[in-house]
């Protein structure tokens, strides 16, 4: 839309409306007169209006708290308007209505509609397409649906709440009355929502669901985990005389990897006397820590974890632990062939620090699992090949998750079609430049994983088993 393009009215809605609208969890509102498709008007919150009910029997539960916030800042004396709207249908609501079908797709309880049906006879639902607008402050008198504006106002399309296809199916949605995918994610949605102003993990989640659930249509920003401040000092202080320190990063490190067991306490001291680390879960692993500026690694460090070791943790235990070193600076000969003979894993403090940024730019990526095969098999000593080789192995997985998004969102845009199976998709794979060969079986596995609410990438029509775009999967790999 040209920036030049200006509306000199707003339609008056309740304020809890307005607010589902602008958040994205309603795309309709109910009005008493017909409105012509096409037309343009700023939403303009009020505590006047077709509400016949108390505001607890009008909302559903998990958005009462909202509704109710939104009536409490109407109460003052200029309104603040911060978004416009496109009427993109409307049609009349019937009698015949099955409400019980229409509530959950709303903001409204079915009682509330059915009571607004029973007193009013010319209701009206008013599918809207709202885009947010730079905050102005009104002070307008209400007596109609509709007011006009002081003076005329600047609007724009650069910020829509929802974009195109997910507008597109949400319509879709609403106008064959199709019940919600994932109920139990907005109430999730709901208990996290207070949240999120304190804690920026539940905003993150927040924000996840609601793309998911098509709430919003928002890119993520693939924010900066707040643990990178100190994981990107794993490899310095390795690289220093500073061994205490260094053996609280490398706690921390497997931490965030997702090992988890006493012998992991951060802010312990470790000494001569103890193992640097050992953690339990999701299997046992123990190690020691070489922090060192210069200096060749000597025969004294794994010598230090084979007997330490065993001591602590008794011979079997020991012998059925994964075994790993972290040391900066060469090992010599004799350091070597113990780590070798004794089945030890020496990587650097580099590597370490790699496989913890991954796992803090792309949450669970790293399966523990998984590297305890790449541990546990030969070459034994120096290990950062085999180390590096599974991380690529994960990097690679990440961009090949990435291109299959992409190549949903680029098919749905050039067919227009609201989703896409399997088959169709896979053709569009083999003619696309793809990362790695896939079998229809292995792109449908990723594409469920992709799909979980868990992930919520993609989303999925269960019953014809059909796949639609939701959000991107950024690509920050070095």
């Amino acid at each position: 839309m040209n920036s030049s393009v200006v509306i000199n009215t707003a339609i008056c809605l309740p304020a809890p409306d307005t607010e589902a609208l602008i958040q994205g969890r309603a795309i309709v509102a109910m009005c008493k007169n017909y409105i012509v498709p096409e037309r343009q008007f700023a939403l303009y919150p009020t505590d006047a209006s077709i509400n016949i009910l108390p505001v607890e029997q009008y909302y559903q539960l998990n958005f009462l708290a909202y509704a109710k916030t939104a009536l409490a800042q109407v109460s003052a004396e200029t309104i603040s308007v911060k978004a416009w709207a496109r009427c993109e249908k409307c049609e009349p609501l019937q009698n015949t209505e099955s409400l019980s079908a229409l509530s959950p797709l709303t903001v409204w309880t079915t009682e509330a509609l059915q009571e607004i049906l029973t007193q009013r006879h010319n209701i009206f639902l008013l599918y809207l397409r709202v885009f947010q607008q730079p905050l102005i402050t009104l002070s307008i008198k209400v007596n109609s649906q509709f007011i006009y504006l002081g003076e005329p106002l600047t609007i724009s399309e650069a910020k829509p709440v929802l974009n195109d296809r997910t507008f597109a199916q949400r319509k879709h949605q609403l106008e064959n009355r199709q019940p919600p995918l994932h109920p139990e994610l907005e109430e999730l949605q709901s208990a996290i929502a207070s949240l999120t102003l304190t804690n920026s993990a539940a905003k993150e989640l927040n924000d996840d669901i609601k793309i998911f659930l098509g709430w919003s249509s928002n890119q993520p920003t693939n924010p900066l985990d707040l643990d990178l401040a100190w994981i990107q000092k794993i490899a310095q202080v390795g690289n220093s005389s500073d061994g205490h320190t260094f053996e609280k990063l490398v706690r921390r490190g497997l931490l965030k990897l997702g090992f988890t067991g006493s012998g992991l306490n951060p802010d312990a001291t470790g000494g001569a006397g103890g193992m640097d680390f050992y953690a339990e879960q999701p299997y046992p692993i123990v190690g020691e820590c070489k922090a060192t500026k210069s200096e060749k690694v000597s025969d004294g460090t794994p010598a230090q974890l084979l007997k330490i070791g065993i001591n602590h943790l008794g011979k079997v235990q020991y012998e059925s632990s994964i075994k790993l070193i972290v040391a900066a600076g060469e090992l010599n000969f004799y350091a070597l062939r113990t780590a070798t003979e004794n089945q030890m894993n020496v990587i650097s403090p580099e590597t370490l620090q790699k496989l913890v940024e991954l796992q803090a730019h792309y949450k669970n990526s790293i399966n523990l699992l998984e590297l305890k095969e790449y541990l546990q098999q030969a070459p034994f000593g120096l290990a950062e090949d085999k180390v590096n080789t599974y991380i690529e192995k994960v990097e690679q997985s990440i961009k090949l998750r990435s291109h299959i998004i992409q190549l949903v969102k680029k098919h749905l845009e050039k067919t227009d079609d609201r989703d896409v199976g399997v088959d169709s998709l896979h053709v569009a794979y083999i003619y696309d430049n793809p990362p790695q060969s896939l079998t229809p079986k292995e792109l449908y596995e990723i594409m469920i994983e992709l799909s979980s609410p868990l992930t919520g990438y993609l989303g999925r029509d269960k019953k014809s088993d059909r796949f639609y775009y939701l959000r991107d999967l950024p690509i920050n790999l070095k």
